[in-house]
């Protein structure tokens, strides 16, 4: 069969499920995914023995060393997985959730009621645990899944969808309800993204590269991340040791993903200050800073930020560094050149981070708080599906609510039109 026929297959039978999916109850899908959780726990072994034959050949391609970090399944991997799956059974299905009734003047009851989307189609590089987090979420909600993920993941991903086909067949549920593309073939992306006749929505994770060739490729509404350029604004009088610690973990706690800080906004008044003490601590952990005249007159021995540094999203060891004239200034620069995803500003000062959180256009934007929070799990959601930087129809990151939509309901009693 080839690659065009298989894929249409595949979304052909993804929309016959979404249809069993929509009606599936709560108490199913919760069993489905208690079960997965502990299968994902009983075969590590085995899911990391396929995980591992991809990290080597992540690295005979010679992928970066974030990529593979990515790619890399540990104990704290599955874990993570496993808990995951368990947190979203917890929550609340928004499935028949009715909102916002009000009654006409005709005596007509008008509401809300949430619906799965339908078929979603997730395109995404490494992390072989998107596989999981995202069958469960899209599971929850009601929806079938098409999961593509990178080449460099074939063999975890491949691993990881027997599971979940193993966990769909023993409950009943249609298997086809969550599918994986099998294949590195890149021609299977294209054809995905001209199956609007059976798939809903796309949504990819990973490099900017990737977003915008899936964004102008496809022929089905694409949910959009373009990038991550996320900023910690050091206000005037702000606590310089609460923004040490906040800094540093926005930048190397996990300088792969993300949310992970790119670029470090001080204030004048405070610079002299913080950035010879904050500069010391990113030494110590090997971060390369790149700055502004200010700032290396500051720290000369720096690089001297360039004008593509300061959209930059380097995902890696490496921080961006400018002195702000004040607010405006701090909030001009990321205006410019931030990507809507993360913001924080560290201050002790109530109005100014009210300023800040209302003029800061970002899906989070955080006070006194690491960047490394805008995630579905520390928010409270369960596991994301990802974070979207555009504002149709989700803004931030997705969960479980975000994998619906809405449609108007209306009871009457023999009500009709004059």
């Amino acid at each position: 069969m080839s690659v065009e026929s298989a894929i249409t297959e595949m979304a052909k039978a993804a929309s016959a499920a979404s249809i069993e999916m929509a009606r599936c109850s709560s108490a199913k899908k919760n069993e489905v995914l208690l079960r997965l959780a502990d299968k994902i726990e009983a075969n590590a072994s085995h899911i990391k023995a396929e995980n591992e034959k991809d990290i080597i050949f992540a690295k005979e391609k010679s992928l970066s060393n974030a990529m593979i970090d990515r790619l890399t399944v540990k104990d704290a991997t599955i874990k993570s997985m496993a808990d995951g799956l368990r947190e979203v059974a917890q929550l609340e299905d928004p499935v028949g959730a009715m909102s916002k009734t009000w009654k006409r003047p005709n005596s007509l009851e008008v509401s809300r009621m949430r619906i799965p989307l339908g078929v979603i189609g997730i395109i995404y590089e490494s992390r072989p645990n998107v596989t999981i987090d995202a069958a469960g979420l899209c599971f929850k909600a009601g929806n079938a899944v098409i999961l593509r993920g990178g080449s460099e993941a074939l063999n975890s991903n491949q691993a990881l969808a027997g599971i979940v086909s193993d966990a769909l067949r023993e409950t009943g549920l249609p298997e086809k309800a969550v599918q994986v593309v099998s294949v590195r073939d890149r021609e299977a992306v294209n054809v995905l993204l001209s199956q609007e006749e059976y798939v809903d929505l796309i949504i990819p994770r990973g490099g900017e590269g990737l977003i915008r060739f899936v964004v102008e490729n496809s022929k089905i509404p694409v949910l959009k991340h373009y990038k991550g350029v996320c900023h910690v604004y050091v206000d005037e009088g702000a606590d310089l040791e609460m923004a040490k610690e906040i800094c540093y973990n926005s930048k190397v706690q996990r300088p792969g993903v993300c949310n992970a800080m790119e670029t470090m906004l001080v204030h004048k008044s405070e610079a002299e200050k913080f950035l010879p003490e904050i500069a010391k601590q990113f030494s110590e952990a090997d971060v390369e800073l790149r700055g502004c005249p200010e700032t290396c007159r500051i720290l000369p021995d720096i690089k001297t930020a360039e004008e593509a540094d300061w959209p930059a999203e380097y995902v890696d060891l490496i921080l961006a560094v400018k002195v702000v004239q004040d607010m405006d200034d701090a909030l001009g620069h990321i205006a410019k050149y931030g990507s809507s995803h993360t913001e924080s500003i560290v201050t002790s000062d109530y109005e100014r981070a009210r300023r800040f959180l209302r003029e800061a256009d970002s899906s989070v934007v955080l006070v006194n708080a690491s960047t490394r929070f805008n995630d579905g799990g520390e928010l409270g959601l369960g596991a994301e599906i990802g974070i979207s930087t555009s504002k149709l129809h989700a803004f931030g990151p997705m969960g479980l609510e975000e994998l619906t939509t809405t449609k108007f309901v209306v009871f009457g009693d023999g009500q009709v039109r004059n």
